[in-house]
């Protein structure tokens, strides 16, 4: 591969640019967000140099990896530090960074105004240089760098207007939550060291249909774990709703190109160990099925339209992980939608931002309403996007999505018809709550917020913000259909997927086609005439006992704090308790033993001569005794 010494420059134009921000100083407040966008924008034009130079070369040779020179030397374990470029990574490089630059560009203006902007686009370019170490690493160790820099990064920019405290918990949350997911990748990572000897991917991945299935059970199911955290699945997903505390542009950078697409990356990377444990390929089902349909619930009863926005990527990426678990037949789908949705996420996303823009900044989507007119380019972008995370034919959802839920009803036994039936149902809820959304923003009577006594008048957004959102809403229209000719994505996938010939579903493919069109019809009706046609209260009117759960988010923090984190206060308090009252009071018995029996001592020094003389005479009488018993 003739450029393949562009491959560190992937990483490194972002992170120098994240370096320069930081510690620049506020001499570069006037211009510092141009050399953000510009590393983003040079780390696209690298990744897209390689794409091309990878399409020209025959299938077989598309994966090269790219040495630093020797990284860890530990005894007999040594470990390079190495690039991997194949299509998977690659197209994880194209998503991250044009979609990431897209971003930037929109946040020039979105954050014209913040006095800090110059750190805000510091962050940005380190979570952008994390995201791209951790896909283009050629080990999990390096991978694990990448893992941790994501996180970092996220929590900066969560809680990046942490003047309000709210914001600085939702940034620790998040924190504290994909710590515990990470555990779960070290201890994945021990196992691997246990069983190879080796942390890089050829060795690993490789090796792994050696593993007994108790071994490679662990790994996957400690993979999983892992995954759980960064993506938001259940049981880690409590975090992503939260994260909605950071700038919008944030918001749309996790959810579409980068942080929660890695637990996707990471299963599907490391198929061969889950091809190796069918019970941890089945628990990935089995997460992706309940968190698609969790998140759904939970977007049907958000008021916030961020709140909205992310039980559905919740959903979404439930899709995904579904697809991984399904096995080499739902690799390549799982990656499919993840590009698409990278696409149509991020302009619902910044389209939220910009009706935020226009209604000083409020969320509530019930203080919305007849923006149709006001904001015709921000409904017209956010209507191609809420078009294609339906699914609606022939926008991107629909040639990625479909292929999902198709693929779930191949099988035999009860799995096709269980894991089926949920991403119909999931399909149709989707269509129910991103319809409510779209209708209760734009369409209906307007319920727009009064600020000291006159109605807020909402104006379009600046065309910093609109041309990221109209580039963007042209990948929901046409992205899927253009990835999916003849095959295309998933033959550009099959020298790490490998080829898988197709399977027929239980049920024909125009059954599930019709049935998928069906419900997303039904979704769309009823929220049209409860939300565009009916009058939309202000107040959040009094509701059932699923929505109001709903509306608590299924009461996913009071069922941690009851099952995690009160236990654990409970056994540190013990183990405190027990510190206290056993090992520091054993040795303070003892300490006080020492200094009572020294304070008697210390009695017999009174500096008396007739003291010390009658002490002398008895210590004599004493040996004379001794003495006079030995001698008899």
């Amino acid at each position: 591969m003739q450029i393949l010494g562009l491959a560190p420059w992937l990483v490194g134009f972002p992170l120098a640019g994240a370096l320069i921000l930081l510690v620049g100083g506020r001499r570069l407040d006037s211009w510092g967000h141009w050399l953000g966008v510009l590393a983003s924008t040079a780390s696209f034009g690298a990744g897209l140099a390689l794409l091309l130079d990878l399409l020209a070369q025959p299938t077989a040779d598309r994966v090269h990896v790219y040495s630093l020179g020797t990284w860890i030397e530990a005894g007999s374990f040594t470990l390079d530090a190495a690039f991997r470029i194949d299509p998977l990574s690659l197209t994880f490089v194209l998503l991250v960074t044009f979609v990431g630059t897209l971003i930037h560009i929109y946040s020039v203006a979105y954050m014209a105004h913040d006095k800090s902007r110059r750190r805000f686009f510091g962050y940005l370019n380190l979570f952008v240089a994390s995201m791209l170490l951790l896909v283009l690493a050629d080990s999990y160790v390096l991978l694990f760098v990448g893992w941790e820099g994501v996180g970092l990064a996220s929590f900066l920019l969560i809680g990046f207007w942490d003047h309000k405290i709210e914001n600085a918990v939702a940034g620790k949350k998040a924190f504290v939550m994909n710590r515990v997911g990470d555990m779960g990748l070290i201890t994945a990572m021990m196992l691997m060291i246990w069983q190879f000897g080796s942390l890089s991917f050829d060795d690993v991945l490789s090796g792994a249909p050696g593993l007994q299935q108790g071994a490679a059970t662990a790994i996957g199911l400690m993979l999983l774990l892992a995954a759980c955290g960064k993506s938001a699945q259940f049981p880690l997903q409590a975090w992503l709703g939260d994260a909605m505390a950071g700038p919008t542009p944030v918001s749309a950078l996790i959810h579409a190109a980068t942080m929660v697409t890695a637990g996707v990356y990471l299963l599907v990377r490391s198929a061969p160990i889950l091809e190796a444990a069918p019970t941890a390929q089945l628990v990935v089902v089995i997460v992706g099925a309940i968190t698609l349909l969790f998140g759904a619930i939970v977007g049907c009863a958000k008021d916030d339209i961020k709140k909205a926005l992310a039980a559905s990527t919740m959903s979404q990426i439930g899709y995904m992980m579904l697809a991984a678990g399904l096995g080499p037949i739902g690799y390549a789908f799982a990656i499919f939608h993840l590009v698409t949705h990278g696409f149509f996420k991020a302009g619902l996303f910044l389209g939220a931002g910009s009706v935020m823009h226009a209604m000083d900044d409020s969320v509530d989507m019930r203080r919305f309403g007849g923006l149709m007119k006001a904001l015709p380019w921000t409904a017209a972008t956010m209507g191609l996007g809420w078009l294609a995370i339906l699914g609606v034919p022939p926008f991107s959802g629909f040639w990625s999505k479909d292929k999902i839920i198709e693929a779930a009803f191949v099988g035999e036994g009860w799995r096709p018809w269980v894991f089926g039936l949920v991403a119909l149902i999931g399909a149709g809820i989707t269509a129910f709550y991103m319809s409510r959304l779209f209708f209760m923003t734009f369409a209906g009577r307007r319920r727009w917020p009064v600020k000291d006594g006159r109605e807020v008048t909402p104006h379009e957004s600046p065309a910093l913000m609109l041309w990221p959102m109209i580039i963007l809403a042209v990948g929901s229209v046409a992205l899927g259909f253009v990835l999916q000719l003849g095959g295309g994505f998933t033959t550009w996938l099959e020298p790490v997927t490998g080829h898988v010939e197709h399977h027929e579903p239980v049920l024909a493919v125009p059954v599930i086609m019709t049935l998928t069109l069906v419900l997303v019809a039904l979704g769309i009706w009823l929220a049209f005439r409860q939300y565009a046609m009916s009058a939309v209260p202000v107040e959040a009117p009094r509701s059932t006992v699923l929505v109001r759960a709903a509306r608590q988010d299924l009461y996913q923090d009071p069922v941690n704090e009851g099952v995690v984190m009160l236990p654990g206060q409970v056994l540190t308090r013990t183990l405190v308790y027990a510190d206290r009252a056993a090992v520091d009071a054993g040795f303070m018995s003892l300490a006080t033993g020492v200094k009572k029996a020294a304070d008697g001592l210390r009695q017999a020094q009174n500096g008396f001569v007739r003291t010390y003389a009658a002490t002398s005479l008895g210590g004599l009488l004493v040996v004379a005794a001794i003495v006079w018993a030995l001698a008899g």
